[in-house]
């Protein structure tokens, strides 16, 4: 009986401060508030309770979300588009093994948190993944939470310093392929297509998670509505849902946080350090890899490589002046590629490890 009591005054406190945190426009303010709010509530009170089987829901959930995002009109922009997305998620790769490295050296994170912190795939869905795999969740939050901060907040702002201070100082004659319709998304909303999808997601999840394949409940997930959609064009998942989930994934990263956990966190500004930088130098240097090869201009280049979220990107890239589609295609491609293949190159380092 207590431990229902505490899993609802865990889930109100994850939610109103998670409300809260989105009031105040803080960037992944549902999950970050739930976080904040629920250890709180386990610091001071050791009442905050959320059942193991919480990861399992909160990846069934986001798997869904993601095999969603891609539409068939995606399909058609694929082979023009392979070249950038090979060179994007290749560097993204290169970068996530040599700043996890970096940090497992350089800082006291075990191998496994290194390596998670610096994937760039969902702020709400990775840290959750890490869990699983024996990662330290919380820290894992922080980092992907400032990799979102920077990909939203500070790098569209730089790249259009530098771009515009660029195109003063020389005359760069910019190309690109002229690309600006509109992405056809799916007209399928219905009640029918919504419990079909999370159905088919729930079932391959709990397979995925049957296999021992790691973070299988969310790859599994993810392909299977990812055909869902793009074959039989029956696949939606409301945004409430995904807010829900972002809910539940903050209460139960909160519910493990200790005190000592928070005094641990001064350890963490290295890796930010670390995060901060290579994030940084992979906007450029890739961005003007993309650019000088593949036909995008200065701007939209470094877009590409810029680590938020494919709907932030399109939010982003229109308010700066771009309307190139093949961006939030490639933002799409990163989130489906990046969650379902990263986690499983991070678990045969640990195996080759011996860790």
């Amino acid at each position: 009986m207590n431990d229902i009591l505490f899993l609802l005054l865990t889930l109100l406190v994850g939610s109103l401060f998670g409300l809260a945190a989105v009031k105040i426009k803080i960037p992944a303010g549902l999950m970050v508030g739930a976080i904040v709010g629920v250890a709180a509530l386990n610091i001071i009170f050791n009442v905050a309770y959320m059942p193991k089987q919480t990861t399992l829901v909160v990846q069934i959930i986001a798997g869904a979300f993601i095999g969603c995002s891609m539409e068939k009109s995606d399909l058609k922009r694929l082979p023009k588009i392979i070249k950038p997305a090979a060179i994007m998620l290749g560097a993204l790769l290169i970068l996530n093994l040599i700043a996890g490295f970096l940090i497992y050296i350089l800082s006291p994170l075990d191998l496994v948190t290194s390596l998670m912190s610096v994937v760039p795939g969902g702020v709400s869905d990775t840290p959750i993944i890490a869990a699983v795999m024996g990662a330290d969740g919380p820290k894992v939050a922080v980092m992907q939470l400032v990799r979102q901060v920077l990909g939203i907040g500070v790098f569209p702002a730089l790249i259009v310093v530098y771009d515009n201070k660029r195109k003063k100082s020389d005359s760069e004659g910019e190309t690109r392929e002229a690309f600006t319709e509109k992405r056809q998304k799916s007209k399928t909303k219905s009640w029918q297509s919504f419990i079909c999808t999370m159905a088919v997601a729930a079932v391959f999840g709990i397979l995925g998670k049957i296999s021992g394949i790691t973070a299988g409940t969310f790859v599994f997930s993810i392909i299977a509505v990812l055909i869902l959609k793009l074959v039989f064009d029956f696949a939606y998942i409301p945004k409430w849902l995904k807010k829900c989930a972002q809910v539940l994934s903050g209460c139960y990263l909160g519910s493990t946080i200790l005190m000592s956990d928070v005094l641990a966190l001064r350890y963490l500004l290295v890796p930010l350090f670390i995060i901060v930088i290579g994030y940084g130098a992979n906007c450029y240097v890739t961005g003007r890899i993309i650019n000088r090869t593949c036909g995008f201009t200065r701007k939209e280049a470094m877009l590409i490589t810029t680590p938020a979220g494919a709907s932030d990107m399109a939010l982003i890239s229109t308010d700066l002046g771009v309307e190139n589609t093949d961006i939030i295609i490639l933002q799409v491609l990163r989130a489906v590629i990046v969650m379902s293949l990263f986690p499983q190159i991070v678990n045969l380092i640990l195996y080759i490890a011996g860790v």
